[in-house]
């Protein structure tokens, strides 16, 4: 049976920071209420980059213990983000998934990120009745999905997920800036900084380049011909 998929209307982020400093668990109390357990926050972060995966997140938080001071991710600072993803990998369920370079080049940054999303809820440890997702587009599920724009700002489930998501993009592109010496990954995470762009005229593309980009695919283009 095809999963039931609905939409939120466009919420005004402006009027939205207005009225809620923090997003709140107001729309997992709503669903829970009305019998939709587990409910379910899922986000994604790196669809810009030029190198790098894009990094999903599913997370069921516990209605006793949701965390204090979430937010969208890119509000918070580095040591705040690095502090929630310990409160939530401890307090709540979690899920991450990855779409690599040769999965957004071969397919699109749409179609990947949305994959990413649909592999994160499928691997989280209970099946959510209902599935909150940041943005105005649903991945393939097997519950109800709900978009809503701004969901990282005003949902805490959302929130939670853009955080663990987050720091767990940036602790891979460390490691990948270890690997490879010289790209800067540790400092621009795959984005293209002037930095990244001065490293692939001296270095060239390596193999966590996503080749589908056109800044890349430029710099491959002569290599070709």
């Amino acid at each position: 049976m095809p999963a039931r998929r609905t939409k939120t209307a466009p919420t005004n982020p402006r009027a939205a920071s207005a009225s809620r400093i923090r997003p709140d668990f107001s729309q997992e109390l709503a669903a829970l209420m009305a019998g939709d357990v587990p409910v379910a926050g899922a986000d994604e972060v790196g669809r810009g980059p030029w190198a790098g995966p894009v990094v999903a997140a599913a997370v069921i938080l516990d209605p006793d213990r949701v965390p204090n001071g979430l937010d969208d991710s890119k509000k918070l600072t580095a040591p705040q983000r690095e502090a929630l993803f310990d409160v939530i990998c401890a307090t709540a369920e979690v899920s991450v998934a990855f779409a690599p370079p040769a999965r957004i080049d071969g397919h699109n940054i749409r179609q990947a990120t949305l994959w990413a999303l649909s592999r994160a809820t499928a691997g989280l440890p209970r099946r959510p009745r209902l599935l909150l997702v940041d943005g105005n587009d649903l991945p393939p599920v097997s519950c109800v999905a709900r978009a809503i724009i701004g969901g990282d700002g005003l949902v805490a489930s959302i929130a939670a997920a853009s955080i663990v998501a987050k720091v767990t993009r940036d602790r891979l592109m460390a490691s990948l800036g270890l690997a490879h010496p010289g790209y800067g990954f540790e400092r621009h995470m795959g984005y293209g900084t002037p930095e990244h762009q001065q490293a692939l005229e001296t270095l060239g593309v390596c193999r966590h380049h996503r080749t589908s980009f056109a800044p890349i695919r430029a710099r491959l283009a002569p290599a070709a011909e």
